[in-house]
């Protein structure tokens, strides 16, 4: 559907679907992956109802800073992308968008970013620093750590203190407490993405999670899966949520263990599955989570 939306957009320019793709608006996932957490912290911090103002700004916020992490995620990879099978395609690896207009792509969506974040609060612009700049290491870490998709987590997170902040402008331990769910959640499933490229990574160099885990990637992730929920358990206890916030997070308990059992033969292609699925894990909660507010 998010497909059939942007697809009209192609036909204003012949180069309209190169930048599309650089900026990966022909999939979304990685859109409803950082937008889900972000909303179950606005929805919390403004106990069930968020205002118009704050709810546009994080919306939009979270399209552009995704767009803007996977132009400065292609440009890192630019001279690697051709030599992994699902990458080779992109536009900067082909060479059908130049290194100069990614920069010019990516610094216009962090200044309209940005300006979205000077409608909000003080706290929230300072805070803004500093998800910019994460969002901007994240794409160098695997030439240097095994912990890549920790920065990831972080970046994929910074909303939550952001929406917490703009709501009520106060950081309260509950921010934390699913900043930091948020960052287990990440690890898991971007493992399982990078179980998806580990051959391709092996041979390049690079360094994941997927490899550091070995032949216990599906444990532990599952485990980070389990403590993700411990942490939404609490953060939960601390706002008197009621049993439909509870629901949300079986059913997220559900996805997690259709995607165990699902990547048992380590298939490339299941294991990205397994990564596609997060999606509904996190709708569940935040459907939860509005649920719960609403009906009180």
């Amino acid at each position: 559907m998010f497909v059939a939306l942007i697809k009209p957009l192609a036909r204003l320019h012949p180069r309209a679907w190169d930048f599309i793709q650089l900026t990966r608006m022909d999939k979304p996932i990685g859109i409803y992956l950082l937008l889900w957490p972000t909303l179950w912290a606005l929805w919390m911090a403004s106990g069930g109802v968020p205002s118009v103002k704050n709810l546009v700004i994080f919306v939009l916020g979270t399209v552009l800073m995704r767009m803007a992490g996977c132009v400065i995620n292609d440009f890192a990879d630019r001279k690697l992308d051709g030599h992994v099978e699902r990458t080779k395609a992109r536009p900067l690896a082909t060479g059908r968008i130049t290194v100069r207009e990614a920069w010019i792509a990516f610094f216009t969506l962090l200044g309209l970013s940005f300006l979205l974040v000077l409608c909000t609060n003080e706290q929230t612009i300072w805070l803004s620093f500093g998800g910019a700049a994460v969002a901007a290491l994240y794409p160098f870490m695997k030439r240097y750590t095994y912990y890549p998709q920790v920065v990831l987590g972080a970046a994929f997170s910074w909303g939550i203190p952001m929406a917490f902040t703009a709501a009520n402008g106060t950081l309260p331990a509950v921010a934390w407490l699913l900043f930091f769910a948020n960052v287990l959640w990440t690890v898991a499933y971007d493992t399982y993405y990078a179980m998806t490229d580990r051959e391709d990574d092996l041979k390049m160099g690079m360094k994941s999670t997927a490899i550091l885990f070995g032949d216990a990637d599906r444990a532990i992730n599952l485990t980070l899966q389990g403590l993700m929920l411990l942490l939404l358990i609490l953060a939960g206890n601390k706002l008197g949520m009621h049993l439909t916030y509870y629901l949300g997070l079986a059913v997220a308990a559900g996805c997690f263990a259709w995607q165990f059992h699902s990547t048992r033969d380590r298939e490339p292609m299941k294991c990205f599955k397994a990564f596609l699925h997060n999606h509904w894990a996190g709708l569940a909660i935040f459907l939860g989570t509005v649920l719960d507010f609403a009906l009180r």
